[in-house]
């Protein structure tokens, strides 16, 4: 029942909305959207990939898109949902919703192509074979 409610995703986080969030007509700024699908991406990376080294290692974005489907209002309950959907040498699809936490309304969906970056050496680099295990085992990919 869980998995049919979120669409085939299986990692959610609630979002907060914070007062500067909203602009003068009580709607969320499309730039925060941006900053929902981090946080939730973070997370997601970090509940999959255990013992990620933040210090040394950055997930980053090459291509986005939004759809901004239906206004977040202030007083709104949200959350964030984000699957992988498909793994490369160096990069991985991501797949992202914000929803209304109450109704399962999809506010925002979003697909991105991201990169494991090396902060050290400043270059991209192949994703780890554990990461690349996990997320299969998680998402049920082959």
């Amino acid at each position: 029942m869980v998995e049919e409610i979120n669409n085939g995703y299986k990692h959610i986080i609630p979002l907060q909305i914070r007062f500067n969030d909203v602009d003068k007509f009580g709607h969320v700024n499309n730039t925060i959207y941006f900053q929902f699908y981090d946080t939730a991406k973070t997370d997601y990376i970090a509940t999959v990939c255990k013992d990620v080294d933040w210090e040394r290692l950055a997930i980053v974005v090459v291509k986005i898109e939004a759809d901004f489907i239906s206004q977040i209002k202030g007083n709104n309950h949200i959350a964030g949902r984000t699957r992988i959907t498909k793994i490369g040498n160096k990069s991985f699809h991501l797949e992202q919703d914000i929803i209304d936490a109450d109704t399962q309304e999809v506010k925002s969906h979003c697909t991105s192509i991201m990169v494991l970056y090396d902060l050290e050496h400043q270059q991209t680099i192949p994703l780890p074979d554990e990461w690349r295990q996990a997320i299969n085992n998680y998402e049920g990919l082959k």
